[in-house]
Order: structure tokens, then sequence, then C-alpha cells
């Protein structure tokens, strides 16, 4: 900028210097003052030509700094692109010698390493969480504890009572003759229509009827006292009345079925239901009335989804039914949780309630917290003190002829017998039982225990078979 200025006003000079000249030849003014006038004029120019050449030194010197720094820049970027190239070089030499030494590429290095911070970020997890399932799981038992408590300390239970023979009360000793008959064609009769056994013996004022069909024993009971109280007895009279009882025992057991209801607290309940509810009154379970049981499980299972914020709406109606499907279980084929829930949903049950009294022995898995109550109401019902009254020795000698006929077959390794004798669960040897001869075996256990055994209800077989690999960190 400052040549270009110096060379403009060196023009300016030499136009002025033109013009001053020009007007001195016009005007003929004198030679002196334009001689002192152009000196003047050439002093400035060359005042300004050495301010010129001043400037244009200081460019050219600054000129030529810039061209120093630019090659010094450029050898430092060739230096610094040497050295990059040096360090790759050198990176991919260390990167060989590792590879070498490892047996492993970059891929297969950076895989393994994202595999074990997964492995150890996954372990961390699992470690977590199974503190917080045990520490839910110990919460969850106390919360148990309290509920069922809670639940026993609140319900009046009833203890199990004999319960395959009835007592008939007479009033002397003299009517005993009377029953048997001349011959004992009396007590003949009365045994052979109604299938129970009649025991006259040294019991004063009391004969004794035994049977295990409860239906039978309560016909034969109203049967007895009816022909006590009209004083005729004798072979046609004792069929008359035996037919008179058997009638009324359908309105006796619809009754059974509303007071069971009623005691229960649960309405609306079908008619037909009520009817089939009442004849569970004449069923028992190792000594236990079935009857009783179920109005027991339907207190229990109320209080108990109270506790929990259920509908003990549905748990009540469910476990007052869950064991209805035991009165036809001589009619119809199948577990008596399933007959049940099938009955109940004919007769306008719904399918929550339904559900829970097919869930009750497992025979579905249970999808509701009413289910599980169902199923938690039953268990401790039967499971009490004082509930249920079968004898020890015949029980723990029942579970064991189970265990011991499916232990006898080949390949099978353990044997639990569960749920009551209800269930066997056979555990084989994965190397000696492949799957298919599981599934024959648990066939063959079945049609043994079908053929050697003499037991209530039915029995689940399962067959677990299992492979696992074992190896020990050291």
């Amino acid at each position: 900028m400052e040549i270009v200025g110096a060379a403009a006003i060196l023009a300016v000079a030499l136009i002025v210097v033109a013009v001053l000249v020009a007007r001195g030849r016009r005007s003929h003014a004198p030679v002196a003052a334009n001689s002192d006038a152009l000196r003047d004029v050439e002093q400035a120019v060359r005042e300004r030509e050495q301010r010129i050449g001043e400037v244009e030194e200081r460019s050219r010197e600054r000129a030529a700094e810039l061209d120093r720094r630019a090659r010094e820049l450029d050898e430092q970027t060739r230096a610094l692109e040497a050295e990059r190239e040096q360090l790759a070089r050198r990176r991919r030499e260390h990167e060989e010698a590792l590879e070498q030494i490892s047996g492993l590429s970059v891929s297969q290095a950076r895989d393994r390493l994202v595999r074990e911070a997964e492995d150890q970020a996954r372990h961390d997890a699992a470690k977590r969480l199974r503190s917080i399932e045990e520490e839910t799981k110990r919460a969850a038992d106390q919360r148990v504890r309290s509920i069922l408590s809670v639940a026993m300390q609140r319900l009046a239970a009833s203890h199990a009572v004999e319960t395959t023979v009835s007592v008939v009360e007479l009033p002397s000793d003299d009517m005993k003759g009377r029953i048997i008959g001349r011959e004992g064609r009396n007590i003949r009769a009365l045994e052979n229509l109604t299938g129970v056994d009649f025991i006259i013996d040294d019991t004063p004022n009391a004969v004794v009827l035994s049977a295990f069909d409860g239906v039978r024993r309560e016909i034969a009971r109203m049967t007895l006292e009816r022909l006590l109280q009209d004083g005729r007895i004798h072979p046609a009279k004792i069929e008359e009345t035996y037919f008179q009882a058997k009638s009324d025992l359908d309105k006796h057991i619809a009754e059974a079925g509303e007071e069971a209801a009623l005691a229960a607290n649960v309405q609306g309940l079908d008619p037909e239901l009520v009817k089939t509810l009442g004849r569970l009154k004449f069923r028992t379970s190792y000594g236990q009335n079935v009857l009783a049981h179920s109005v027991e499980c339907a207190n229990l299972a109320a209080l108990m989804a109270d506790e929990l914020g259920a509908s003990a709406r549905t748990a009540r109606r469910a476990a007052l039914l869950h064991d209805i499907g035991k009165a036809v279980s001589h009619e119809v084929e199948g577990p008596h949780a399933l007959v049940g829930g099938d009955m109940a949903r004919r007769h306008g049950e719904s399918e929550s309630v339904a559900h829970a009294m097919e869930a009750h022995h497992n025979e579905v898995e249970p999808q509701t917290v009413e289910a599980v109550i169902v199923q938690t109401a039953d268990a401790l019902s039967g499971a009490r003190p004082g509930a249920r009254g079968e004898s020890l020795e015949h029980y723990v000698k029942r579970l064991r002829e189970l265990e011991q006929l499916a232990q006898k077959h080949e390949g099978v390794d353990k044997v639990y017998a569960m749920q009551a004798g209800r269930e066997i669960r056979v555990i084989v040897a994965p190397d000696a039982v492949d799957d298919d001869r599981a599934l024959a075996l648990a066939r063959e256990i079945a049609r043994e225990i079908e053929q050697d055994m003499e037991y209530p209800g039915q029995i689940k077989v399962t067959v677990i078979r299992e492979s696992r690999a074992v190896e020990y960190a050291r």
C-alpha cells in the first residue's frame, strides 16, 4: 500500500511540474521563480522516491521472511508426516507381534475382550439379581407366615372324627332282637337293601352301621330310625321304609348344600351345584369330611384374599366348590379338579372361579392370585393338626410301596412320592434311558400301580430325564 501511495504522489508532482512549465511558457513568467519551484518539486519527488525505496526494501525483507517461514512449515509438515508414518509402522509391527504371541487377530482379540466385558457385566447383574431375589423371598416368607397365622387363628376349625361308622341309639336293648328278627331275616333284609353292615354287639342301647360309602350309611341310618319310630319291623316294612328314606335323601342333600353355602357366605349358586355340593357331606378324605373341608377352605381363602388385596368373592366361591368333582367322580372320568371346573362353567360360574378350581392340584398351571390362594387354603385345611385322621403307619406303608414299585425298573435313579401319594416323580439316569423309553416307562409304572395297588382317586406318574454338563474351576 505504501509503494502505491508513493507512486501516486510522484505522478501528481510530475503533473504539477508539467502544468507549471506550461504556464510559464504561456505567461512568460520569470525563469528564476520557475526554477525555484521546480527545485522544490524535485526535492519532494526525491524524498518521496527515497521513502518509496525504503518501503520496497521492507516489503522485500518481509516477503523473504514469509518465504522462510513457509519453508520451515513445509519442513515441519514433512517431519510430522514422517513421524506419523513411523508410528503407524511401529503400531502395525506391535499388533503383528501381539498376534504372533497370542495367536489371535486384532478383530478376534477385540471380540474376545468385548465378550469378557459382557460376561463380567452379566455376572455382576446376576449376583445383584440373586441378592434382590433372596431379600424378596425373605420378605415374602415373613408376609406369608403372617397371613397364614392370622387366617388360622381367626378360623375355628373342626377335627376329624370316625367316618366309616354311624351309631343309632336304641330305646332299649330289647329292640336288638326285633332288629335281628326271626332267624335273622330282618337284619339280612336291611343289609341286602342298604349294602351296610349292621353290627349288633354288647354295646348297650346302640347299633353300629359300618360302610365306606357315606350315602349308603346315611340311608341305612334314616331307614333304621324310622323303623324304630314306627315300631313295626319286618322285611316288607323294611323295604318300604328304605325306598322312602332313599327318596327323602335328595332333599336332605340339597339342604346340606344350602347350609354349606350359607356357612361359606356364598350366594347365587346354581341349584344343581348346590345339590351336588350337598353330596360332599357323605364323602371323606383321610377322615376329613369333604363338605366341612370345603367350607373351611372358603373361609380361609377369603381371609387370605382380603390380606393380599385379591378378589375375596372369587376366592371364596372357588374354594367352596374346589372339591365338587369328588361328588361325581364315580360318574365322570378324569381328575376331580378338572371335572369340577367343567361343572362350574356349565352352571354359570365365571372363568376365574373355574380356573382356580382346576388349578388347586396343579392339573393346570395357576394363572391368577385367587388360584394360588385356593391351592394354599386347600393345603392348609388338610395339613393343620387334627384335620385328618389317617393312620400314619398305613400312610407311610402306601408311600413306600409306591416308591418301591417304581424303583425296581431298570434305569431308575431316584423315586419320590409327592402330594400324599397322589403323585410319584421318577428320576432316571439319562445315559441309561432315552426320551422314548421315558414315555414308555411312565406308562408301565402307571399300569403296574393300577394292577397291584389299591388307592383312592388317581396317581400321577412323572418321569424326569435330565442331562447335565458339570465342570469344576480349580
